[in-house]
């Protein structure tokens, strides 16, 4: 028989290629025909949902992949998609009452089971018994011991130039109680950068020099951390910060001023304006805000700072975005400098999930 007339063979295209979706939008349909009973359901509505939750899976398969690959795995585990969703801003307020099976939990150390200088693991040595001494060797002991002492009265030099230059020496032993160091890593020329968890109302006790407080042109002390400088350093504190406004203010955006930390134990406050997430140029300005920083504390010859989490707050920058702008900046400015005042820099985080991401990039900065 002849083909003439014959009607050609045509493939029957589903709804999800039609629409382009790779997701099931007649299945859609039908989960919202037995889900909605009164309600009318339009013809746009099934291939809206395909294409949502598609997006939705996508986005999530892309962050755990990115995550077992930090871990050095080959295959993809609820424990990645947990820690996707939980470094994730956006994700993570939507998925926040679901729980993942086999997630676990986010990288947190208890406070207890760090010592409180370096948060190093709690020492055991002091509980093992110490073997019994020989004669000879207390014989010689007692000799070292005699050839130490020096005479009463007299202070070893190490503590007098100390005392000259004005910087107490527990300042490099750590950021003091209260903070708790989970994580460090040593940069190009030495510097240590280091993860502390500690409570935002401490702020102003920690041991180092100069602490870095995010602010606006007005420099004023509103927000969370300056609201806790201001209890730490009271009148006096207040006094400097008027100072500095009328003398160098409004800042500009990524600009940066120095005042006395008066009632602190850091010497220098270093108030910098973080510009606003969705601004024009935000990152490039966001990475010059911490060099300006920096160089500011240089300027004052310090050698440790604090950042606290700036740009986060009312300036509205995404964690996970903020967290790699800012180790990216600080790692550049000292590539690209020859020498250098700062020997320590600490990142006071006061939420879990502030430190799980900062855990998570500092793992992918390359050591020393």
């Amino acid at each position: 028989m002849s083909a003439r007339g014959g009607k050609k063979k045509t493939t029957k295209l589903s709804r999800s290629a039609r629409a382009g979706v790779i997701f099931p939008v007649g299945r859609m349909m039908r989960y919202l025909r037995t889900g909605t009973h009164k309600y009318r359901i339009g013809m746009g509505a099934p291939v809206y949902m395909a294409a949502v939750i598609e997006y939705l899976a996508a986005e999530i398969l892309e962050l755990a992949g990115n995550a077992a690959r930090d871990n050095k795995k080959g295959r993809i585990t609820p424990r990645h998609i947990k820690l996707a969703v939980a470094n994730d801003e956006e994700l993570n307020q939507l998925l926040r009452g679901v729980t993942i099976s086999n997630g676990g939990v986010l990288p947190r150390i208890h406070p207890e089971l760090l010592s409180k200088k370096r948060g190093g693991r709690v020492k055991v040595d002091s509980q093992m018994t110490a073997p019994e001494k020989t004669d000879k060797e207390v014989k010689s002991s007692k000799r070292s011991s005699k050839k130490g002492r020096g005479k009463p009265g007299r202070k070893p030099r190490k503590s007098a130039e100390n005392d000259k230059d004005g910087t107490n020496s527990t300042m490099e032993d750590g950021p003091g109680e209260g903070f708790t160091v989970l994580a460090a890593k040593s940069l190009f020329l030495g510097q240590k950068l280091s993860l502390a968890e500690s409570d935002i109302s401490k702020i102003g006790t920690i041991k180092v020099e100069g602490i870095i407080n995010p602010t606006n042109a007005e420099i004023d002390l509103k927000d969370g951390i300056g609201n806790a400088l201001e209890k730490a350093g009271g009148k006096d504190f207040l006094e400097a910060v008027k100072e500095v406004r009328k003398t160098q203010g409004p800042l500009e955006v990524a600009s940066v001023a120095v005042s006395q930390a008066s009632g602190m134990a850091a010497r220098f406050i270093i108030h910098c304006n973080v510009p606003q997430w969705g601004s024009e140029k935000c990152e490039d300005q966001l990475e010059k805000t911490v060099k300006n920083c920096l160089s500011a504390a240089e300027e004052k010859k310090l050698k440790s700072v604090a950042f606290p989490s700036l740009p986060t707050g009312r300036n509205g920058f995404p964690k996970q975005t903020a967290a790699q702008l800012i180790l990216k900046a600080i790692s550049n400015h000292f590539v690209s400098a020859t020498t250098s005042s700062l020997k320590n820099i600490y990142f006071v985080m006061f939420d879990s999930e502030s430190i799980g991401i900062y855990l998570q990039e500092m793992t992918k900065m390359e050591v020393k």
